[in-house]
């Protein structure tokens, strides 16, 4: 194949027990899954049911993972830069149109990650009832560590997720307060697109989200999943 130039390199992960490499296909992140958080961001209390997900996204290049301490540059234009702790999904197969039964079938495995937001941009895009692809999709706004597969670690439905910045507690959750879980989410997202083997979804955040500073350092964790260490530089 003959290129005008050289292909941009595959983004991976690294998988707990083995050298080999989990590529990077799409980032999916929900928004509002724990009823907490969505009340700290100013949703109404729901009378009956759930409301359905919503959706966004991530590139694949903003994605800084792996193991040890992640650096994190403080991105441009904000200063009100967020820390999300979610449980990341990594998908091992696709499919499109799934029922919930057949949606964990194509979970690979599970990880640690923080979904970063300049809380300041979506404000004013929130605002104007514009698109916040610019306060969530900035570069190295998706941070993720070590990939354990579900061979693993089985597929967590319950257990403590938390995050500490400079060794205070900032976020504490349980998944099992997710308000949509796993397979409901792959089940949703799955109608609105194909998903294939390499995607990431990101789901859902507890309360507690709040600014990072330059120099923070960060520690996070899913019980059953793994930890997560990063420092704001």
């Amino acid at each position: 194949m003959n290129y005008v130039f050289n292909p941009h390199p595959v983004t991976s992960l690294p998988i707990a027990g083995t050298d080999a490499r989990f590529p990077v296909r799409r980032i999916f992140c929900v928004g509002r899954n724990y009823a907490e958080h969505a009340r700290e961001m100013g949703a109404a209390d729901q009378a009956e049911g759930r409301e359905p997900p919503f959706f966004f996204t991530k590139p694949a290049d903003a994605l800084v993972g792996g193991d040890g301490e992640l650096a994190v540059a403080y991105p441009s234009l904000t200063t009100n830069l967020h820390h999300e702790i979610e449980m990341v999904v990594a998908l091992g197969a696709g499919g499109e149109n799934l029922a919930v039964g057949d949606a964990q079938r194509l979970v690979f495995g599970y990880a640690v990650g923080l979904d970063l937001t300049r809380r300041d941009i979506q404000a004013r895009a929130k605002e104007k009832s514009h698109p916040w692809d610019m306060s969530k999709g900035f570069d190295q706004s998706a941070v993720v560590g070590v990939i354990t597969p579900a061979t693993q670690c089985g597929h967590p439905a319950t257990g403590r997720i938390w995050l500490n910045v400079n060794g205070q507690a900032r976020q504490q959750g349980d998944l099992a307060d997710m308000m949509w879980k796993v397979p409901d989410i792959i089940a949703n997202l799955s109608t609105m697109v194909r998903l294939e083997a390499g995607d990431l979804i990101y789901s859902g955040t507890p309360a507690g989200v709040g600014p990072l500073l330059r120099g923070d350092v960060l520690a996070a964790g899913v019980d059953g999943v793994g930890d997560l260490h990063a420092r704001i530089v």
